[in-house]
């Protein structure tokens, strides 16, 4: 079985980030070119960057200083993979700028770049922003410019690479531009970094890209329509949700619901009792609604909100070490590094914690962050219902 499922996985390496982002229409003024490049050249940090995470192909950049020049260029060019905008640019404005930019290919995806102020938020609510994918926030850091182009690779390839290969997703719910502007760039940086670290298990450069391109897919939804549509078509792969509390519930509202999120992570929580559930809000006393619904709760005003976020990643979602635990105390029993010590430990681990992990799926969990598919789905299959002895589980595991 061994042989089988390795073989499995390389033969779905070709079939991963089928598409990708390779050139980048950007959109900007000289006065807003020299903020993104004040700290270097953006194209230059964006390689090194990506050299720095080991990834190939980072994509090119085209500037230019206007709407006008830019549709201008889209009327004879048709290589670039999207348009990446800021606010002040000329006429047409932006708004009108991307439905112009439809017009002329409709799967070309906009967003918009921007610093904050009340007469852009002004403008934003509005006007329509049916033809902007998506708005972000400029903190003048180039991590956020790499998170937009991951999150929409992301999301060209989801389907086929879920359907295809069983990549999982993380949904990310939330509606508060400031916040998955902020959000994203450290969810990114935490997985691409862990999937460089699970690279390093690989027995092979083949394996290596295929841990690399079969990390979970981050996938932003801002109404609850969109996230629960999301759930259904991709639930049997969800890794797990990051959800705000108070979000728009239908996608052509305006008008938010305090309980959205609390509604949302129920109805994720009665279909599957053990996917990880992450409920974050600036409300510290929405705790107890997060309790309710099985989730775990981080307060957006937290100083160290980050930290937070990425320990919750590393304890619940299967990043990092798995650590196994007691399940009446939930105190560590034993710490597993890698593939190699999970062979070398797994008929030796307390009964108990073994049982408390199997129950809530947690190898398999572990196994599907670090790309190893079609094992993860094997065991995932061999559930406690099915088979309640333990040391059936251990010698499964190690076989498989």
């Amino acid at each position: 079985m061994q042989d089988h499922a390795y073989l499995s996985i390389d033969n779905q390496q070709h079939k991963f980030m089928q598409h990708r982002i390779h050139k980048i229409l950007l959109v900007c003024c000289t006065y807003d070119g020299y903020i993104l490049e004040e700290d270097g050249h953006i194209e230059s940090q964006i390689n090194r960057e990506y050299m720095e995470l080991n990834m190939s192909n980072p994509p090119s950049l085209t500037r230019v200083e206007s709407t006008a020049d830019a549709l201008e260029m889209l009327a004879h060019r048709s290589d670039f993979d999207f348009v990446l905008t800021m606010y002040n640019v000329g006429e047409p404005n932006v708004f009108d700028f991307a439905r112009e930019v439809k017009k002329i290919n409709p799967n070309l995806p906009v967003v918009l770049l921007t610093s904050f102020s009340k007469e852009i938020y002004r403008q934003i609510d509005e006007q329509k922003c049916d033809a902007i994918d998506n708005i972000f926030c400029w903190h003048g850091n180039t991590d956020l410019i790499i998170a937009i182009i991951k999150l929409m690779e992301d999301k060209m390839n989801l389907e086929h690479d879920i359907r295809s290969a069983g990549v999982q997703m993380l949904l990310v719910v939330e509606d508060t531009i400031r916040f998955y502007s902020s959000i994203l760039p450290n969810l990114y940086h935490y997985i691409l970094n862990q999937s460089l670290a699970f690279a390093t298990e690989a027995l092979n450069s083949s394996l290596e890209t295929l841990r690399m391109r079969g990390r979970p897919k981050i996938v932003l939804a801002r109404t609850y329509e969109e996230a629960w549509n999301l759930y259904e078509q991709f639930a049997d792969n969800t890794l797990g949700v990051i959800s705000d509390c108070r979000f728009p519930i239908y996608n052509n509202s305006t008008q938010t619901d305090e309980m959205a999120g609390f509604k949302l992570l129920s109805c994720i929580r009665a279909r599957d009792p053990y996917v990880p559930l992450i409920m974050e809000s600036s409300e510290s006393a929405r705790q107890e609604l997060a309790w309710k619904c099985g989730a775990s709760f981080v307060d957006k005003n937290s100083k160290v909100l980050n930290v937070e976020i990425r320990d919750l990643l590393s304890r619940y979602f299967g990043f990092g070490d798995f650590v196994f635990r007691d399940p009446a105390t939930m105190k560590e029993v034993s710490r597993i590094h890698n593939l190699k010590e999970l062979q070398d430990n797994i008929m030796t681990l307390p009964i108990d914690s073994l049982q408390y992990h199997l129950r809530h799926n947690n190898v398999s969990r572990w196994l599907s962050s670090r790309a190893l598919f079609p094992i993860a789905e094997f065991l995932k299959e061999i559930t406690w219902d099915k088979e309640q002895d333990v040391d059936v589980h251990r010698q499964i595991i190690l076989d498989a």
